[in-house]
């Protein structure tokens, strides 16, 4: 796909506001163009966690969709794309994307990254993880998605939970392969 194709991000109602705004600030500090579709429920996580307003996050992308906008141009394969996040992904749309339902802008956007052989990684953000959780888990990794479990690593010794959170977002950027100084890895010590 071209550089100038945009990365997709899709925000649901899991916990996790503050990854997916530092993912999103840092992809607009490395020129990335990016569209944002927000859920309901992810506009409530939003404001509880960061008190920001989805309006907040306009300057941060080429276009912010709502969640039933089917017609948006994510929702057809035939609009390059760099790829798809979703992050936080909740275990209803992990669910949905696992069993190919696509009744929201954001499962339907994902499968058209599975669909056009894109790459789509989700960030879930749940813990302790069902049985059932853990297959549609399992059946998404197995279709080729990346599932990038919100994990910090204490070995960074990191000391302000900031610095787990831009480690987070910069492990999503990593699966891009664009550049940042969000984290410095093992052995490099924490910024």
């Amino acid at each position: 796909m071209p550089e100038e194709a945009p990365l997709v991000i899709g925000f649901t109602g899991a916990s996790g506001a503050p990854i997916a705004v530092a993912a999103l600030r840092a992809l607009h500090a490395a020129g990335v163009p990016v569209v944002l579709v927000v859920t309901h429920a992810g506009e409530e996580v939003l404001k509880e966690e960061v008190h920001l307003s989805v309006e907040d996050l306009r300057p941060f992308t080429v276009a912010l969709q709502r969640e039933g906008d089917l017609g948006a141009a994510i929702a057809s394969g035939s609009g390059p794309t760099r790829g798809m996040v979703v992050v936080p992904c909740s275990s209803n749309t992990v669910a949905k994307i696992a069993l190919g339902l696509a009744d929201t802008l954001v499962t339907r956007a994902a499968h058209v990254h599975l669909k056009e052989r894109r790459k789509l990684v989700i960030v879930p953000r749940e813990t302790p993880l069902s049985t059932v959780q853990l297959e549609h888990l399992a059946r998404l990794s197995a279709l080729g998605v990346v599932v990038l479990d919100a994990a910090p690593p204490y070995y960074l010794g990191f000391e302000r939970v900031e610095q787990a959170t831009n480690y987070l977002a910069g492990k999503i950027l990593d699966q891009f392969g664009i550049p940042h100084r969000l984290y410095r890895g093992w052995r490099q010590g924490a910024p």
